[in-house]
Parts: C-alpha cells; sequence; structure tokens
C-alpha cells in the first residue's frame, strides 16, 4: 500500500499516466497475477527520469514490465510500481544499415520494419512475443542467435533519474538469458541494432518459414508466459519436461503445454486460473525433472510479487 503523500510525488511525476492499484493480470501475459501498488506509463523520458527519481526517493521497488512475457506476478501482488514504456515506440532505419529502436517498440512491429525494408538479421525472433527492452534485457534468442548478436549500442536512465546515457556493445554484459552488470533499477530505452543489406523478399521468405515452424511446435494460440525454464548445458528444458512425463499435467486452471512442455499455459482465462497453481506446476516440473535426471532446471520466466506472509 503506498502512503497518500507518495501517491501525490507519483502523480506530479508522471501525472495522470499512473494508476493504483492496477490489477496485473491484465498485464501479464499469462492472464494471472494479483493487483500491484502502482503502474505508471510515462509519456517520455523526462517523465521516465522524474519517476524513477521519486521511486529512489521514497524507496519505493520499481521494475519495468514491458509487455509482461517472461514474466509472473504473485497473486498477492506486486509492493512498487510496476513501469510501462509502450510510450517508446520511435523506430528508424539509419545509415549502416543499422535500427534505433525504443524500448517499447513490439518485436512485431520491428521484424514487419525489416521485412518492409529488406533489413535482415533479426528474423530469427519472428514470432517471439514482448518488447525491444525485454529482449535486450533477457538476451532472448533462439538456437545459436541472441540479442547480443544485433546490440550495438543501448540507451539508458540511471535509478536516481539521471541523463540518458549510451553503452556500447563492448561495455555490455550478456549471459544467457540476462543482461549483467548494470546498476539495479536502470532501465533500457533504446537500442542501436545492426542489420544487413537484403530483399523483402528475402527476409519475408525467412520469416514466414520460422512463422511456420513456431506455429508446428509451440502452443501459440492459448496464454503462456512463454519458455517457463532455461535449456541446461547440452540439453533442452522441454524434452527434460516430457522425459518425466509431465506434459498435459495439470493444476487449476493451467497446465504443461501438451504441444511443448516448456510452456505452461492459462485454460481459464478470467475464470479460475492463479499464478499460485503455475508456481506449483513450475516446482512440480522442476522437482520431477531432478528426480528422473538429475538435473535441476532454472527458471527463465522472472517471479516478482509478495509471497504469503
Amino acid at each position: 500500500m503506498i502512503a497518500p503523500e507518495v501517491r501525490e510525488a507519483l502523480q506530479r511525476a508522471v501525472g495522470d499516466s499512473v494508476e493504483f492499484d492496477a490489477d496485473t493480470s491484465r498485464l501479464t501475459s499469462l492472464r494471472v497475477g494479483g493487483p500491484a501498488d502502482a503502474l505508471a506509463t510515462p509519456e517520455d523520458r523526462p517523465a521516465l527520469a522524474r519517476l524513477l527519481a521519486t521511486c529512489h526517493a521514497h524507496r519505493l521497488r520499481q521494475r519495468v514490465i514491458g509487455r509482461g512475457f517472461n514474466m509472473l506476478i504473485r497473486d498477492e501482488g506486486f509492493d512498487g510500481v510496476l513501469i510501462r514504456l509502450s510510450r517508446f515506440r520511435a523506430l528508424e532505419e539509419r545509415p549502416g544499415p543499422r535500427i534505433f529502436a525504443e524500448a517499447g517498440v513490439s518485436h512485431a512491429s520491428l521484424t514487419r520494419f525489416c521485412r518492409d525494408r529488406g533489413l535482415s538479421g533479426l528474423e530469427y525472433g519472428a514470432g517471439i512475443p514482448g518488447s525491444l527492452g525485454g529482449w535486450i534485457a533477457m538476451n532472448a534468442g533462439i538456437g545459436p542467435r541472441e540479442t547480443r548478436d544485433i546490440v550495438e549500442e543501448i540507451e539508458v536512465i540511471g535509478p536516481l533519474g539521471d541523463e540518458p546515457r549510451q553503452i556500447p556493445r563492448d561495455a555490455l554484459q550478456f549471459e544467457y538469458r540476462a543482461l549483467r552488470g548494470l546498476e539495479a533499477g536502470t532501465v533500457v530505452v533504446s537500442a542501436l541494432l545492426e542489420v544487413k543489406t537484403a530483399t523483402p523478399d528475402e527476409v519475408g521468405a525467412e520469416v514466414e518459414r520460422l512463422l511456420a515452424h513456431r506455429a508446428a511446435t509451440q502452443p501459440l494460440d492459448i496464454p503462456s508466459c512463454g519458455s517457463v525454464f532455461k535449456n541446461p548445458p547440452g540439453g533442452f528444458a522441454g524434452q527434460l519436461i516430457e522425459a518425466a512425463g509431465l506434459k498435459g499435467s495439470q493444476r487449476g486452471g493451467v497446465m504443461i503445454s501438451p504441444v511443448h512442455a516448456n510452456f505452461i499455459v492459462n485454460t481459464r482465462v478470467g475464470s479460475g486460473a492463479c499464478a499460485d497453481d503455475v508456481l506449483t506446476l513450475i516446482e512440480r516440473a522442476r522437482t520431477e525433472v531432478e528426480r528422473s535426471s538429475g538435473i535441476r532446471l532454472e527458471t527463465e520466466v522472472q517471479i516478482l510479487g509478495r509471497t504469503h506472509s
């Protein structure tokens, strides 16, 4: 619960772009989760800087939520401020060729932009949801291709709300499904991406091939949070979960997908599914895989929020 004077401070920072006691089940791709103390959608860099400075001054936990993929918020809710960068959507072609894109640009928009202009290098992400900011923070990737392969530099605002600054690729510490080395609370606001010149037909053909493959191998027609677990060295989490006999396992309104075992899907949106069901299935999968294979899986999905008191 945010005190009245702190609510006023947040409103001074971002005006009407802050909502209190926000329902997070509408903000995450799994469509579950309890209320957040506050949800802020700053309109530009100065507003974001004021918001971050306010959170720091009042010791408020803050977290960028993006489009809510690869994220699970507990039923007890989030004690602090969730930040959406959905108004950060600038997308431009630059000489090189390169692309300047703000953090709120969806990966679908980025893929269409490249296809229409014949810019190659980002096809690997076709059909994978989320926004550019989330892709950078998670170093998202498919197979051998990762976000670090295309990032030339990023623009960030620090947790004190200081002036934006650029960080070049050689100063970034990308790891498997993570970007390390930034001060806690730092927000990525844009990136400069390296691409190659191709033709719209060439880019489009590769995008369509990958979209067809994803449609055949992943549960794209039902709410999920994407891959639940990171792949262990030399293996695949989905294969380990399937080998443990858990494909199709259910708890309440959620289920380990019968299409791909590293996806947990929501079969009852708005009518009974909850975050606790998801957490139970996550622990069941982790326990059974460790028992059957000796491998302890590490979650890729980010779990946020209050725990039981």
